[in-house]
């Protein structure tokens, strides 16, 4: 009987272990951070706790950023190896259309290949300090207000 247990323990593994060994985070620590913020699902539920385990014919659904990828766990990690170890771990599901597109949200500028994907700083009106910009506008129309 222990022997079974050990089997099934090999056919399982931590969530952010995984996560880690099949190169989707820099580190475990942020795949614990991404799993806690809630944006990790297995099989479509959103993963409780970092130790969650998972196991070959898992679907993870993880938003990084703008993207959404949809991933088939194929197999378990013994260690961190090499990008061709790790991508022998899952398989992507999302489209290929999705991987590379590039939108507004992402920072698309007209199809300049050296800038495109590349996301542009938007900072929430009225939030933090003035921008040199917005400054200036403030001051024309102070100016406008002021000549009549």
């Amino acid at each position: 009987m222990p022997s079974n247990a050990v089997a099934a323990a090999v056919q399982e593994q931590r969530l952010d272990q995984w996560m880690w060994f099949a190169r989707l985070t820099k580190s475990r620590t942020l795949a614990q951070a991404e799993i806690e913020r809630g944006k990790v699902r297995v099989n479509g539920v959103k993963a409780g706790r970092p130790s969650q385990p998972v196991k070959p014919g898992d679907v993870l659904t993880v938003a990084s950023g703008p993207r959404v990828r949809l991933i088939t766990v194929k197999g378990i990690g013994t260690r961190r190896g090499p990008a061709t170890e790790a991508q022998a771990l899952y398989e992507e599901l999302t489209p290929v259309a999705d991987r590379t597109k590039s939108s507004a949200k992402t920072g698309s500028f007209g199809g300049d290949p050296l800038i495109d994907g590349l996301a542009t700083a938007v900072r929430p009106t009225g939030a933090g300090r003035p921008t040199k910009r917005e400054r200036r506008d403030t001051e024309r129309l102070k100016n406008r207000f002021r000549e009549s």
